[in-house]
């Protein structure tokens, strides 16, 4: 029996689908394309960032790659490594983690670079053109192959680069003005002992 793989016409048709498994899924022209699981070392650097980040703003505004945003274009969603919600997002996402085109954006949006041109494509420009129509007020790109940390912010042509981060220099953000963090701090946090 040759099973046949569903087809999505509509965001919330994807939405009320449930395979019975706990895969993340991006929606690429009405088909299901299954996200890969990260790295551990980018796994390490998106939750060791988490935990800097929730002692600023409280644990239940700082999420992890099970976070899904909808967003226009193709695919109909994403999963950034960690993002940082607005705290009315807390009950809104009580039943799904998922941030619809509705609903506010993200405070920040961080994605963790996989070595790869694909990978540095799909941040650098096709994540960066999704988030930046959102409206999403900063966006953090970190790369760990050359260990920097861009920080995007919105402005009047849409994303505008607050700065390049590398070394013991320290990390700017105007949404999290608070933190007080390096890239060599960041990205040493991935590494083995």
């Amino acid at each position: 029996m040759v099973q046949t793989r569903p087809r999505f016409y509509s965001f919330d048709d994807y939405l009320a689908y449930d395979d019975g498994t706990e895969n993340f899924y991006e929606l690429f022209n009405g088909e299901l394309i299954q996200v890969p699981p990260e790295s551990g070392y980018n796994t390490s650097v998106a939750f060791f960032l988490s935990i800097q980040l929730a002692a600023l703003v409280g644990h239940l505004r700082v999420r992890l790659h099970g976070l899904e945003l909808e967003v226009r274009g193709e695919p109909k969603n994403r999963y950034p490594d960690l993002t940082v919600i607005q705290p009315e997002h807390i009950g809104l996402l009580a039943k799904r983690n998922t941030i619809r085109l509705a609903m506010p954006p993200p405070l920040v949006v961080v994605e963790v670079v996989s070595p790869g041109e694909l990978q540095w494509e799909r941040d650098y420009v096709a994540k960066r053109a999704q988030y930046e129509d959102l409206d999403i007020p900063e966006y953090w790109i970190l790369n760990p192959q050359d260990q920097t940390i861009l920080v995007l912010a919105q402005g009047d042509q849409g994303f505008e680069t607050l700065g390049t981060f590398a070394g013991d220099r320290p990390l700017e953000s105007a949404q999290l003005a608070e933190l007080n963090l390096t890239a060599a701090q960041l990205f040493a946090a991935g590494q083995l002992s």
